[in-house]
């Protein structure tokens, strides 16, 4: 008897300490998928997304060698009367307007703080698309019609043989994606344990194998499209979207604070919504779309390609919101008149004839309610009015 004891007592040692020795060696993914099980907590989520540098993988994007671009302070605008109430219905965390340039309204909330780099989650979207832009006018893709499995050869024999670069583009891929972000067991949710645990974005697009219509019919938002028009940038190029976004787009920016990608775990940017900035410089970048890619002097994105992608050219319900190019055109909308948006509450508003750049980030545990959205652009349309 005492020789069973014995043995099993060394077992259950023996037990513990592989247990151990699994989570030393697992420590870091076990952290990430705890960060990613926390990350909406309502007492953590106003302070995780001023700092996803310290629970995910990510990447570094200098804001270059050259001088800040000046961001002038005009005169302050009075906000409309509701304005207060929206902010904290909404736990909104900053807000920042810009009227013909120059900043007439800023405020940080919750705590956070101007030099906070906030996550854009699907405003990070709309900078990929101006990115793509660039690399279109370059040369890099030569055609919007060829099939991503041109530039993106892994992804043949899945969900994406047959859909074309305009396709993702316009989130008309007809790829089953479930983007239900409060079940645990959806495709976005587990797209997210992927990035925390270290595994590879490219190997979960190239998984998917199930379409629910032929590319080009319907339009749905997918947000794993996003991550094709990645792959096919890096595979027209050879290069990473950081260091292109870094040399194309947050340089010419001459923005304050470097900016960082979320990556996975072999260091392939999260590029439909692993995007960190600054309020400020989120607003710079507004104010280059609003100029039709003009910054300083210097033709950033090519003008007729802001024009192209900020059309509402997918095929929506008609009446309803319509979707260009990785860009939002609220219904209702006159010309010139669209946004990058995120979940939880991050925009990024443009009314370019109104000369207004409206930048907002938030908390909002209640952003998929029944009228949050259309609530939130009539506050910047409200806010536009206020600027007059």
């Amino acid at each position: 008897m005492r020789i069973v004891l014995k043995w099993i007592v060394r077992a259950i040692i023996a037990l513990i300490i592989a247990v151990a020795l699994v989570g030393f060696w697992k420590r870091e993914e076990i952290m990430r998928l705890l960060a990613v099980n926390s990350l909406f907590n309502e007492d953590r989520i106003v302070s995780n997304f001023s700092n996803m540098d310290g629970a995910f993988l990510h990447r570094e994007i200098s804001n270059g060698s050259g001088p800040v671009s000046p961001l002038l302070v005009g005169a302050a605008m009075d906000m409309p009367t509701t304005y207060e109430t929206w902010v904290t219905d909404r736990t909104v965390t900053s807000a920042l307007v810009l009227k013909d340039g120059q900043i007439v309204h800023e405020a940080y909330y919750q705590g956070t703080k101007p030099d906070d780099r906030r996550i854009s989650w699907s405003v990070a979207k709309s900078y990929l698309s101006a990115l793509f832009g660039i690399l279109v006018d370059e040369g890099a893709i030569t055609s919007l019609d060829a099939p991503v499995t041109d530039y993106a050869p892994m992804l043949k024999g899945g969900a994406y043989d047959g859909a074309t670069i305009r396709n993702v583009l316009q989130m008309t891929s007809g790829v089953t994606f479930d983007e239900d972000y409060l079940d645990y067991d959806s495709d976005i949710n587990r797209m997210g344990r992927v990035l925390a645990l270290g595994g590879k974005m490219d190997d979960f697009a190239a998984g998917l194998t199930e379409t629910f219509v032929q590319p080009g019919e319907t339009w749905q938002y997918t947000s794993i499209d996003t991550h094709i028009v990645g792959m096919v940038a890096r595979g027209a190029t050879g290069r990473d979207i950081p260091d292109l976004m870094g040399e194309k787009l947050i340089e010419p920016l001459g923005l304050e604070h470097s900016s960082l990608y979320l990556t996975d775990g072999v260091g392939v940017a999260f590029v439909l919504g692993g995007l960190n900035i600054t309020t400020r410089d989120y607003a710079r970048f507004g104010q280059m779309i609003l100029q039709s890619g003009m910054w300083q002097g210097q033709q950033i994105v090519p003008a007729d390609w802001i024009a192209a992608s900020t059309h509402a050219s997918a095929p929506t319900e008609p009446g309803r919101i319509g979707y260009g190019y990785q860009w939002w055109i609220p219904a209702g909308a006159t010309e010139g008149q669209f946004m990058g948006r995120g979940i939880y509450g991050q925009y990024l508003y443009i009314d370019q004839q109104a000369g207004v750049v409206i930048v907002t980030t938030a908390a909002d545990r209640q952003f998929r309610e029944a009228g949050v959205n259309d609530a939130n652009i009539d506050m910047f349309r409200e806010i536009v009015i206020a600027t007059e």
